[in-house]
């Protein structure tokens, strides 16, 4: 892998392919570029491929930060700024999907395709957070009870990766394992869940700067012309049928796509085939 200074650190990232566009592959918590291996050489024939590992994550540096949202989007900022990767397609799952979507609404002259899987696409109350996760995601905000399964137990590795619906094997487990040998380099793993803007009903989203960082890119969705693609899968993620629903009203521009119905949170681990060829039909339309 190749890295790059950053803001007093460095971003660790995977680079393949050549030509005029830059598609950037944005990871979730708790993986790194490694999810991507599969997708990058189905892409790299037409266009440069950028695989960061996010700032923290993978091998990218460990800086004693907070490991907000907004710092995450800075250290992005930087990096695609430091690789020249101008007017960029961005991809992303997860938390990358909404990095992706917040450096789109900030950049909107910019950017020039956008596709999004298994990610924040507004804020939610706890009533709209996939159903299966509420208990688990309560305990991770929990002072003293989240520390004590992320950090302690590694719980986002050791239980939440190995759910992935085809399964992972020893060895692609042991790449996500490895840069979190203990419980203080998994503190990026920790803050993410934290992160996530969430409200009981009718209360306010917490964290509050993230809520407004949502609602900005939900702008962004509602009045860019830019192409975008909504990639889903289990109904049960957050792609619900709601959320998806409410991304067809909102969005211009956009296509919804299935990649099938037993793919899970881990979208590019457990179909990287079909997540490849929808970044490649954009590819096509957008030249």
């Amino acid at each position: 892998m190749k890295t790059v200074d950053i803001l007093g650190s460095h971003l660790a990232y995977t680079e393949a392919g050549e030509g005029d566009t830059t598609v950037v592959l944005l990871h979730g918590n708790p993986t790194s570029s490694h999810i991507w291996r599969e997708v990058i050489p189905r892409l790299s024939g037409r266009a440069r491929v950028i695989a960061p590992d996010l700032i923290g994550m993978g091998e990218s540096g460990k800086p004693d930060i907070a490991y907000s949202f907004a710092e995450h989007a800075a250290h992005l900022e930087a990096f695609l700024d430091a690789v020249g990767a101008d007017r960029p397609v961005l991809v992303g799952y997860d938390w990358g999907g909404a990095l992706a979507l917040d450096w789109a609404a900030r950049h909107p002259d910019r950017i020039r395709g956008a596709v999004v899987m298994e990610t924040f696409l507004r804020k939610m109350t706890w009533a709209e957070y996939p159903a299966g996760a509420v208990e688990f995601f309560r305990a991770l905000r929990t002072p003293g009870a989240g520390e004590q399964m992320a950090l302690e137990e590694n719980w986002f590795i050791e239980t939440a990766l190995r759910a992935t619906n085809g399964g992972i094997s020893d060895e692609d487990l042991a790449a996500y394992r490895k840069p979190y040998p203990d419980p203080a380099s998994r503190k990026p793993l920790l803050a993410w869940p934290r992160q996530i803007p969430l409200a009981e009903e009718d209360g306010p989203f917490e964290p509050a700067e993230v809520a407004a960082r949502f609602d900005a890119y939900g702008d962004w969705l509602a009045t860019s012309e830019t192409p975008k693609m909504l990639l889903t899968a289990s109904a049960y993620g957050l792609g619900s049928p709601a959320m998806i629903d409410w991304a067809r009203g909102h969005s211009r521009a956009l296509e919804v796509r299935s990649i099938g119905e037993n793919v899970g949170h881990h979208a590019p681990e457990d179909a990287p085939g079909p997540v490849a060829e929808a970044v490649s039909d954009l590819l096509e339309r957008l030249s």
